[in-house]
């Protein structure tokens, strides 16, 4: 645990003091002038000032709040211009005129599910003055985007190394729906072909779904060999997928060679931090996740309700997600947001503070249409032949004339495929293209609320992604809020496509109200980890969904929050960055009674038995478990999952493998319980056998955080584009981690750490200025920005820095000032 605190004296470092990158290489450093003391703007109507302190949070006041939002924009633009870039462009379908032909799926992709209804509806959904706050919030994006356009010795690197320009911002580019954490439809593509080929029993056997036995068989009309042969989501996974840069998208004095080492981290760096979807970062899965709690007036030692936050989404560079203080009329937040977005979806005002977490809710559903035998344009629905709306569109590409486009829809939505030989035709229903579908924006509202009950009255308008909302009052109020558009099905579960024929139909979408939710629980806290929370006998089941998270990490934060004692702030770090693996203690005592000739082996084996069961980046016993734990999974994978059902059903969930431990399967053999003690040996033989290959046969360098094995390094986009030289100075890291996937500290399965608490955030509402936060690696998107990698090794470190609030405290800690001017 460790603490960084600019008022203890440590040095403060001016905000705009640029180190210079290499001149050799035709780049000299901006002079950012744009960051004087004072500026002159049009669009401001008042003087606002823009404090960052030593950690880069900018803290803005304002005396409109107008120029509140627009200076919010001002403020993110100057901080993350190359992020918000790749954002405009992929809400807006125009990367094949940068990145040529390769990219016209995702132009097309994104293109087809624009947001296509009434736009001012849609910005006064997320807050009554929505379409002013959003407005303002993209002039003072634009008012940058112009500056550096005037002087483009403004721009960081990344755009002289695609040899680009930022383009300005409209409205409807905040509201994009690319970055809302979607993946139902992949799932449910995916239990499709499962059940074609094994049937729904099997199917259910081996996935992990919540309640267990849900409808998943095909209907009759549907012919599961065609969602075998098809590509059929490849549209859809265009406009979510994360855009991968190549050599040769990068002018020649920045651009790896051919033979260059790129491969080592393409996969990673494929799913950078500038473009994240639901199934890139595994929230809502075992893989990946959040955890947020709330403990009461009761539990606290401050005597004030605490709360807790920690996102596990992309690791990358630049960060995801971006803090900041906003005081103005009616004003007061400072927290966590996306930096395309106005407001703060995570932290709190004057009244209470709040987190979030994904609470698992279906809002996407495949229809297999029948086409007319001689019109491709006609789908039949009820028995009648309807026509697809049809609308042209022209997408220009690099090196070529533009590309003309139909992108056709059906009464329920975008038409993803159509297979013109069989005549059917696939669409996809989904409640994020209804009003209010932009992700995060509706935390406009969280942000003003007073008590729990205006908290509630805001999470009622918050519709993607469905989350497990907290609060903690300083009145002493605490609860939770399940929200997100959920829609009702009467007769069928979602997990597998159906007809489109009109017997498959929405009855509406549930009040979010009438989610499930809690106030102030005898138990004094409530925690959230994406698991399964839905309380026995809730009379709506049919409009949340099936796949939760494995329950690992909420059971370990449920240990400790009900001991019963007292917590501090410094119990909440403790317990945030806790590295305890559940899974291990129950795993590893199996290992007591059994035995391997091998003597390294039965060393390992005895040295987990004397383990405390804690993945310390500096345990040899940890750096044994994970090997052990990762061999066991895929053995168990490979016994129980018929191989043609392994691309769509493995990895297995460790939950349910878990199961099979503890009670072995007949299938294993005559005798259960023998054949599984057979397996772990033979897991911990092969993974001690790993170890040796890979460390060596001294057990010593078995250490878990080290380099070559559990560590971080954070990717930039561009990394597998670009030369060593360049290279080096996009990525951050590598550094030592603990943890894995099924810890508090989740930190993922993989060697590096690409998954997890990029972001965290602790608040006593007894004083705002107890406020702790971090977010990895710095607040800076620009490789030469003073911020872009300050904060790593305290985060390595599972450290924080203090998120203060008053304006006093705020000036403690003032590194530079800015004042913002109206241009007349």
């Amino acid at each position: 645990m460790v603490l960084a605190l600019g008022s203890l004296g440590l040095p403060v470092q001016p905000v705009w003091g640029w180190k210079c990158l290499p001149r050799e290489q035709g780049y000299t450093s901006p002079s950012f002038s744009s960051h004087a003391d004072t500026l002159r703007l049009e669009g401001l109507v008042r003087p606002v000032e823009i404090l960052r302190d030593r950690w880069g949070i900018p803290h803005i006041y304002a005396q409109t709040e107008r120029d509140l939002f627009f200076a919010q924009g001002w403020s993110a633009a100057q901080d993350r211009l190359f992020q918000l870039e790749v954002w405009r462009r992929q809400a807006t379908g125009t990367w094949a005129e940068v990145l040529g032909e390769r990219e016209l799926s995702r132009d097309i992709g994104g293109r087809l599910f624009r947001f296509r209804g009434d736009l001012r509806k849609e910005l006064r959904h997320y807050h009554p003055r929505g379409e002013e706050i959003v407005g303002a919030f993209v002039d003072g994006v634009n008012a940058y985007v112009a500056m550096v356009r005037r002087n483009p010795s403004l721009q960081s690197v990344e755009f002289r190394m695609l040899g680009i320009q930022p383009g300005f911002w409209s409205p409807d580019v905040v509201v994009s729906r690319h970055q809302g954490l979607l993946s139902n439809l992949t799932a449910e593509v995916r239990y499709g072909r499962a059940v074609a080929l094994a049937g729904a029993g099997v199917v259910k056997a081996l996935a992990y779904l919540i309640p267990p036995d849900p409808p998943m068989d095909l209907d009759p009309a549907l012919d599961g060999r065609h969602l075998l042969e098809h590509d059929i989501l490849r549209l859809y996974e265009a406009f979510r997928n994360p855009v991968r840069f190549l050599p040769q998208d990068v002018l020649p004095e920045f651009r790896r060679s051919a033979d260059g080492p790129e491969e080592d981290g393409a996969r990673e760096v494929a799913e950078g931090a500038l473009g994240q979807g639901w199934g890139r970062d595994g929230e809502g899965k075992g893989e990946g996740g959040s955890n947020n709690w709330v403990v009461s007036a009761a539990l606290s030692a401050s005597g004030y309700p605490l709360m807790a936050n920690d996102p596990h989404r992309i690791q990358g560079v630049p960060s995801l997600r971006t803090w900041v203080h906003l005081v103005g009329p009616e004003w007061n937040v400072v927290g966590g947001g996306e930096p395309a977005l106005p407001g703060v979806s995570i932290g709190h005002n004057e009244y209470g503070a709040w987190g979030l977490t994904v609470f698992a809710t279906d809002t996407e559903d495949l229809y297999v249409y029948d086409l007319h035998p001689t019109d491709a344009d006609l789908y039949r629905y009820q028995g009648q032949w309807q026509r697809m709306e049809v609308v042209v569109d022209t997408i220009p590409v690099k090196g070529r004339r533009p590309e003309v486009v139909e992108h056709r829809y059906t009464r329920h939505g975008p038409v993803l495929y159509r297979d013109l030989r069989a005549r059917k035709a696939y669409a996809v229903r989904a409640a994020w293209l209804e009003v209010g579908g932009a992700p995060y924006l509706a935390s406009l509202r969280m942000g003003q609320a007073r008590n729990w009950e205006e908290f509630r009255e805001a999470c009622s308008w918050w519709h993607i992604p469905g989350e497990n909302m907290v609060w903690a009052g300083r009145d002493g109020t605490i609860g939770w809020q399940a929200v997100g558009i959920a829609p009702i099905r009467r007769n069928w579960s979602g997990l597998v496509p159906v007809p489109g024929d009109g017997r498959f139909e929405w009855e509406g979408f549930l009040p979010i109200r009438l989610k499930p939710h809690r106030r102030d629980p005898t138990e004094g806290y409530l925690a959230t980890a994406n698991n399964y929370l839905i309380p026995p006998g809730y009379p709506f089941p049919e409009a949340v969904g099936f796949e939760w998270s494995e329950p690992f990490r909420w059971l370990r934060a449920v240990e400790v929050l009900g001991s019963g004692r007292r917590f501090t702030v410094a119990d909440m770090m403790r317990l945030q960055t806790d590295q305890l693996s559940l899974p291990a203690r129950t795993l590893v005592p199996f290992l007591a009674d059994l035995s391997s000739p091998d003597s390294l082996v039965e060393e390992a084996r005895r040295r987990l038995l004397r383990w405390d069961y804690v993945l310390d980046r500096r345990s040899v016993e940890a750096g044994i478990y994970v090997a052990w734990e990762t061999r066991l999974r895929r053995n168990l994978d490979a016994l129980m999952v018929p191989p043609e059902l392994r691309p769509y059903l493995a990895p297995l969930s460790l939950a349910r493998q878990m199961e099979w431990i503890l009670a072995p399967p007949g299938r294993l053999g005559a005798d259960p319980l023998r054949a599984r003690d057979s397996l772990l040996v033979r897991s911990l033989e092969e993974a001690v056998g790993e170890l040796v290959r890979r460390f060596g046969a001294r057990v010593e360098s078995w250490t878990y955080g080290q380099e070559a094995y559990k560590h971080i390094l954070l990717r930039h986009p561009l990394s597998g584009a670009v030369n060593e030289d360049w290279r080096r100075q996009l990525e951050v890291g590598p550094a030592p981690r603990g943890g894995n996937s099924f810890t508090l500290n989740q930190t993922g399965s993989g060697d590096n750490q690409t998954t997890g608490a990029s972001f965290r955030i602790i608040v006593d509402t007894g004083n705002w200025d107890l406020t702790l936060g971090i977010n990895n690696p710095g607040q800076g998107g620009h490789p030469d920005h003073p911020h872009y990698r300050d904060l790593f090794d305290l985060w390595a470190r599972d450290g924080y820095h203090p998120v203060f609030f008053s304006r006093s405290r705020v000036e403690e800690v003032t590194a530079s000032r800015q004042v913002l001017l109206p241009a007349r």
